[in-house]
């Protein structure tokens, strides 16, 4: 299979003050910001239940984590452009391969971005009261928080960056403060059995993971945007690995210091369980005003990089012919159509969540993105997989070919254990979501092989 072409830049992008390629920390806060977004706020309630074992769960998903940042780190220091794994995908596979992954990673990105700003209006209305007045008011609160993000992304990859370092710093503040200065507050009595369910060790690790195993999505992001990353064959690998490695013990540390801090009979049924840790360290009820804060500039901070992932996948796509040649246009590093089309999307979702209630219809989108989240992890380690096997020298180390065998195929398990816990129906529905990428696949393809005759 040929390779996709390097991506190479016009030199006025590259000149343009607006626009700036990311260093080692901005391109780690870019993994660590897209990993953890909202979710960690309520991880420590939604595993409760399972008992203290869930950390075991969450052992088992840290170390698959890892290994998959680890096979992003090898194939990114070869193929070190815009598209992460749909750059992998097609250098192995072809066309077809590169094409499922982009289209897919592309309906992750705006459909999850339309459910953290609908998410981020809860936090809002512990701030402000009346966005949660209305369904109105709280929809054009989910619009606010959609647009602030894809606007600073238009302003350039400079702004990108420094947005953020700001929110990486901003919403690490209160979780280190629980992470690590709850440790001090620890009470052991709190912490409740070991296994609070009746199944059994294994069923109840596997039950936890099945919650948890979504955390670490985002753990490709710096590879994503390797053309905005500088030195990116050295620094996207090690961006990768830091921000998953940072991400992967703030989850084990907060969550640990809640389950001693909160009584686990309160833990189960607590709605803010950060909230109900800080009251528990400090006294009084100012804990829901900071967590609040630190929500919604988590999710600010996520739908920051995740609206520019958003737009990168689609524009190597279109360099090589297989998007609409609009999503190749580049402003100020960004790729301006991909930003604007996502944004739209994911508004339009939005309001057709609050304006039809559709119950269900908006969850069950959201559940789907689970899936397709994973099938550019599977293409990709299996890319991974076919170089080492293949014998092609030139992508493959020959003194660490063992390790970086081990270590794709225990990315490649862990991309189907992805796959396995976003359940039956999510499988089903995403299934069509590509099937229905293919018509738009043959669409392109035509074009291009009209264009090339």
């Amino acid at each position: 299979m040929r390779d996709p072409a390097p991506t190479t830049e016009p030199a006025a992008a590259a000149a343009s003050p607006h626009a700036r390629r990311f260093g080692l920390p901005i391109a780690t806060c870019l993994v660590m910001g897209n990993v953890i977004g909202g979710g960690i706020f309520l991880l420590p309630a939604s595993v409760a239940p399972f008992g203290t074992i869930s950390l075991v769960a969450f052992g088992v998903l840290t170390a698959g984590a890892i290994a998959l940042a680890l096979v992003f780190g090898r194939l990114a220091e070869r193929h070190p452009q815009t598209g992460g794994p749909y750059v992998y995908a097609r250098a192995a596979f072809g066309d077809f391969a590169g094409f499922l992954a982009a289209w897919s990673y592309w309906i992750t990105a705006w459909v999850s971005n339309a459910a953290l700003a609908v998410a981020a209006v809860g936090y809002l209305t512990v701030l402000f009261p009346a966005a949660g007045a209305h369904k109105w008011s709280m929809c054009l609160a989910a619009l606010a928080v959609q647009w602030l993000p894809a606007l600073a992304n238009l302003a350039g990859t400079r702004y990108v960056g420094a947005v953020q370092v700001i929110a990486t710093v901003l919403k690490f503040a209160p979780l280190l403060l629980v992470a690590v200065g709850g440790l001090f507050f620890f009470d052991p009595a709190n912490l409740g059995p070991f296994r609070a369910t009746d199944q059994s060790a294994a069923g109840a690790v596997s039950a936890a993971a099945a919650i948890l195993l979504f955390s670490y999505l985002g753990v490709e992001s710096a590879t994503v945007s390797a053309g905005e990353v500088r030195d990116p064959a050295r620094n996207v690998g090690r961006a990768t690995i830091l921000g998953t490695a940072g991400a992967a013990v703030v989850y084990l540390l907060g969550t640990l210091a809640v389950f001693g801090l909160v009584a686990h009979e309160k833990l189960v049924s607590s709605t803010a369980p950060f909230t109900d840790a800080v009251n528990a360290m400090f006294g009084g009820t100012w804990g829901g005003t900071v967590v609040a804060c630190a929500a919604v500039i988590s999710m600010l901070g996520a739908l920051n990089g995740w609206t520019l992932l958003s737009a990168q996948t689609p524009y190597a796509a279109a360099k090589d012919g297989l998007f609409p040649k609009a999503f190749e246009t580049k402003k100020r590093g960004v790729p301006v159509v991909g930003v604007v089309v996502t944004v739209a999307l994911a508004s339009a979702l939005t309001v057709y969540n609050y304006t039809l209630g559709a119950d269900g219809v908006f969850e069950s989108l959201v559940l789907i993105t689970t899936f397709t989240a994973t099938v550019p992890y599977l293409l990709a380690t299996a890319a991974q997989i076919y170089f080492l096997l293949s014998g092609q020298r030139e992508r493959v180390h020959p003194g660490r070919l063992a390790r970086d065998g081990v270590l794709a195929a225990l990315a490649f398990g862990f991309s189907m254990w992805l796959v396995a816990g976003s359940g039956y129906a999510a499988v089903y529905q995403g299934v069509l979501f590509l099937f229905a990428g293919v018509l738009f696949y043959a669409a392109m393809s035509a074009r291009k092989t009209r264009a090339t005759a």
